[in-house]
């Protein structure tokens, strides 16, 4: 028998007893706590490439990235080819802030775990604003923020050169709003390491707020940290999720097994 039981206060579901991650009953379960709970985990389920994609087509369409729908996470160069941009994920981040329309979901198992860190930490940006006091949310209601890839390197990268600043500037640059007013009538917060600066207000005002903000959503009481265990599978809810990878060696063998669904709802 499936059971469940939560994660942290906060966010997240943990199912045991799942057996077919395909039966339909399961499916539906974990669509429904996605939407709800923005995270999930099933411990110890070792799906293979094949099955991992027909979990994931479950959720929703699958998209390639580089060319894979099995898209493999590792600072080994020789294992992936981007593995320098992939240092970005060691700081809070949502995928495809710099598109009209972010990925809905990702799908990670484990294949290999480091020996030490390479936990992977979540915080749920509808937890983050609910819990605002009124007076931020009326001061946040009406601010706009300009997303870059140029602002997320530069937290790896702080003294680029000028060959590498004029590649992160070949990537779009995109304005929304602070507050993600969903179409489901809830809301959450859009921030992390590609917010660049905030409409009309100066830099050093802009990069204080943006930073307080951010501190704010990762407070241990909307947060959730795993550590991985060959064959864990890990899903989450891309559009109100921030995750970050915790450190580890760069020598690690860890690999972990990526699918990204596509989304279907654009920022508003």
């Amino acid at each position: 028998m499936i059971g469940s039981k939560a994660l942290s206060p906060s966010l997240g579901v943990e199912f045991t007893g799942v057996s077919d991650p395909l039966d339909d009953a399961f499916v539906t379960r974990a669509a429904e706590a996605l939407k709800w709970r923005g995270v999930l985990l099933v411990r110890g389920l070792h799906l293979d490439d094949e099955q991992q994609l027909a979990f994931s087509r479950r959720l929703g369409e699958v998209v390639s990235l580089r060319g894979r729908e099995i898209f493999p996470i590792s600072l080994d160069p020789a294992v992936n080819r981007t593995a320098e941009y992939l240092k970005g994920a060691f700081y809070w981040h949502l995928d495809g802030t710099t598109d009209d329309v972010p990925v809905k979901a990702t799908t990670l198992t484990a294949r290999h775990v480091a020996a030490v860190g390479g936990g992977t930490e979540f915080a749920s940006t509808y937890a983050a604003y609910e819990n605002l006091p009124r007076k931020d949310r009326e001061r946040y209601e009406r601010l706009r923020v300009v997303h870059s890839f140029e602002a997320a390197q530069r937290l790896v990268k702080p003294d680029p050169t000028e060959s590498e600043l004029a590649g992160w500037r070949t990537q779009p640059t995109h304005e929304m709003s602070l507050i993600w007013r969903r179409r489901d009538g809830r809301r959450s917060l859009v921030t992390g390491a590609t917010a660049d600066h905030i409409v009309g207000m100066g830099p050093g005002e802009s990069r204080a707020l943006l930073d307080e903000l951010l501190d704010w959503t990762t407070r241990e009481r909307f947060r959730y940290a795993h550590d991985w265990s060959v064959g864990d599978l890990v899903i989450w809810d891309n559009t109100g999720i921030l995750h970050r990878a915790l450190p580890y060696e760069e020598n690690s063998e860890r690999l972990l097994h990526r699918t990204t669904v596509v989304g279907d709802e654009a920022f508003a």
